[in-house]
């Protein structure tokens, strides 16, 4: 394998973007890179040698990645406000290893684009609030003929769903304009299990069960576990909101060294042929009695096609008129 390969693991070493210390049992420091070096504004030479407890006494979380015990992963500040996720573990001879990855753009790439989808949602609920709370006063105010109320009745219910999918109209136009998404590897069984013990309650109302079936061993993906997480979380409301009484949503995932596939089937109300594509389309919901009686906003398909498609991969439906739908998803694994 190429880990075991000496020059290999020189050149990673060395050229390795992420800062990589490591010290021996006793706490002194025997190898730096270039990178650590840069990350932490000091020079190689006066960091080997010497102790961590020396070296690091003024940053109590870099002095953490080396001192406590096990796995750590710890968010440690850096000179010139920049800030490194670390992570630390022990190594099989006894050294300890420390990894520093920069991520002071990351982070504030995030924290914009937090307060840009609080202050967007904020911005455009607090009109939609207003028209809610004015259509509600109209039919205080006078007799209104059939079609008035049933007109009013539109502009209300319209507006009311508007003011439920703005923060997802903001969110769905982050992702459409390209903003980055963070690329690490993902473990899939990871966030599927958050997702179903974070929706069991949700099922439980309606006295539905999981049957879920993964891979062992499940091959890796790179991606934004975040954004995964919220396609597999879209992808199981709706299961569970289409879905009668007393019934079973099934989750698979699987894969090969090429691909890794999830699906979420339920035995729902399903999706006529002729929607099975405008299913993805923004806002777009089914004309369905049943669908329009419950509630949606139309954009967690939409969400969920853009975030798998940022991701490399490609998002699908089959589905049967009153025997239930089957949402997969694939996407490539690591070693693709």
């Amino acid at each position: 394998m190429i880990a075991s390969n000496p020059l290999v693991n020189e050149f990673v070493f060395l050229h390795s973007s992420n800062g990589i210390l490591i010290a021996n049992d006793a706490g002194e420091i025997e190898q730096v890179n270039p990178a650590a070096a840069a990350l932490l504004d000091v020079a190689v030479d006066l960091l080997i040698g010497s102790t961590v407890q020396k070296s690091f006494a003024n940053n109590s979380a870099l002095l953490g990645l080396f001192t406590r015990p096990g796995e750590q992963v710890i968010d440690v500040r850096l000179p010139r406000r920049r800030l490194a996720a670390g992570i630390a573990n022990t190594l099989a001879d006894g050294k300890r290893i420390v990894l520093l990855q920069d991520v002071t753009e990351q982070r504030e790439l995030d924290s914009r684009r937090d307060a840009f989808i609080a202050t967007m949602a904020h911005d455009l609920r607090n009109p939609i609030a207003a028209l809610i709370g004015y259509a509600d006063l109209i039919d205080t105010v006078g007799d209104l003929n059939k079609d008035q109320k049933h007109f009013l009745t539109r502009v209300h219910d319209t507006a009311a769903k508007l003011h439920d999918v703005a923060a997802e109209l903001v969110d769905l136009a982050w992702i459409e304009a390209g903003m980055p998404l963070k690329h690490t590897p993902i473990d899939l069984r990871l966030p599927l299990q958050s997702v179903i013990e974070e929706l069991t309650p949700m099922a439980q109302e309606k006295q539905i069960s999981f049957f879920v079936s993964v891979q062992d061993p499940l091959p890796e993906i790179v991606g934004d576990v975040e954004r995964i997480q919220i396609v597999i979380r879209k992808l199981l409301q709706n299961a569970i909101l289409y879905s009668n009484n007393e019934q079973i949503v099934a989750i698979h995932a699987w894969g090969d060294q090429q691909e890794v596939f999830c699906s979420v089937a339920d035995q729902g109300i399903g999706i006529d042929d002729d929607e099975l594509e405008l299913v993805f389309d923004r806002l777009y919901r089914s004309k369905d009695d049943r669908v329009q009686s419950l509630p949606g906003g139309g954009l967690g398909l939409t969400i969920s096609r853009r975030i798998i498609n940022r991701h490399g991969g490609e998002i699908w439906a089959v589905s049967s008129l009153d025997k239930g739908s089957t949402f997969t998803f694939r996407l490539p694994a690591v070693n693709a």
